[in-house]
């Protein structure tokens, strides 16, 4: 195998893990010893050994000499394993290939030092941009301290997200649908505003096999979410939190005897202040969101400036009528160059229906 698709095999083993590492990122490691692989592994879960020590203890022989390929430069510190640099230099391997660069300040930098200053040589950037693919969640949250938001949306080929009844189900088929469930596995919280709750009765939980469940954030000013919806009787299966700015302490309890945890944040507008709504769910160890909700909620963070990337989804059919059910509403703007500017383009087809994502440009 070439350097290049001995790179590429560690990112494979990385995404294996999507979904369990976070707010970790997710690594992948492979030891290389004569041209042949004699260990690999990734990071499998939050808590359990890291990439580098998974493939260090998967090795068929001594990995003496051997070079290791890591997605993600090694860490350097206790946290709750110990250091990989540790590890790798005990292991007497000669030679580390890098492919991202840690932000965290505990490690930035001072793990490729420590290897250097152990006589152990080391190659940085080496498919940088195909490992960073990886961890845009835990890259963001890292720098920023709240969570990477991503707005998810269905909408028609002529731009709808409902016929003029309100009714939305279903604008794209099964094959789509399902990648949402990926999504859902993906990322660590999954949020909308009231009205979806009011007008779909959601359960927003994962349904594919092995998936990890999302934790579930309601935006809901004044507690206004039943207490018999799908989402307060299914606590038992995701953990549920209703964001607020002025809760009744009466529907603050019995959301509470449900399971439910009721979080108060600021009000601006007259609704929960959206940045610190972030920065309280960054303190709870969520690194990412998918906002499902509708044409409100999207509008309410596109006009924050708190959006890193976009999921719009195509479905095959024209439903015309109205302009009132659309995917981001709110006041609108005045001119094309005041536009949220997206870039980054990429396509799948899940027939017959397009999904196309954007990173927003910062």
């Amino acid at each position: 195998m070439t350097d290049v698709e001995i790179m590429r095999h560690a990112i494979s083993l990385a995404t294996r893990a999507t979904g369990h590492t976070n707010p970790n990122p997710m690594v992948g490691a492979v030891v290389v010893k004569d041209g042949r692989i004699i260990g690999e592994g990734y990071h499998q879960q939050i808590g359990g050994l890291h990439a580098e020590r998974n493939a260090l203890a998967n090795c068929t022989e001594s990995p003496e000499g051997a070079t290791i390929y890591v997605t993600l430069e090694p860490c350097c510190h206790y946290g709750k394993t110990p250091p990989c640099t540790e590890a790798i230099i005990e292991h007497k391997l000669a030679k580390v290939v890098i492919g991202s660069r840690d932000p965290n300040p505990k490690v930035s930098g001072k793990g490729v030092q420590m290897l250097r200053a152990a006589g152990i040589e080391v190659i940085e950037d080496f498919l940088r941009e195909e490992c960073d693919a990886i961890n845009p969640v835990f890259f963001h949250y890292i720098k920023e301290k709240h969570p990477y938001i991503a707005l998810k949306y269905a909408m028609t080929a002529d731009g709808k997200i409902a016929v003029n009844t309100g009714a939305s189900q279903w604008i794209t088929g099964e094959a789509a649908r399902r990648h949402v469930h990926e999504l859902r596995n993906y990322y660590r919280g999954i949020l909308v505003g009231l009205g979806t709750v009011l007008q779909d009765n959601p359960m927003l939980t994962c349904r594919i096999p092995g998936g990890r469940q999302p934790v579930r954030i309601v935006c809901d000013s004044h507690l206004r979410i039943p207490l018999n919806c799908n989402l307060c009787n299914s606590t038992d299966q995701a953990p549920l939190i209703v964001a607020c700015t002025d809760p009744s302490e009466q529907k603050k309890q019995a959301l509470e005897e449900k399971g439910v945890q009721v979080l108060v944040v600021k009000e601006t507008d007259h609704r929960p202040d959206l940045s610190d709504l972030l920065i309280k769910l960054g303190q709870m160890d969520i690194d990412g969101i998918l906002v499902e909700g509708g044409g409100t909620i999207n509008a309410s963070f596109i006009e924050a400036g708190l959006v890193q990337h976009i999921y719009a989804y195509v479905g095959a059919q024209i439903f015309g009528g109205t302009t009132f059910y659309t995917p981001v509403s709110g006041t609108g703007i005045q001119a094309v160059s005041d536009s949220l500017k997206l870039v980054a383009p990429k396509v799948q087809i899940f027939d017959p229906d397009v999904l196309i994502e954007y990173d927003v440009q910062q």
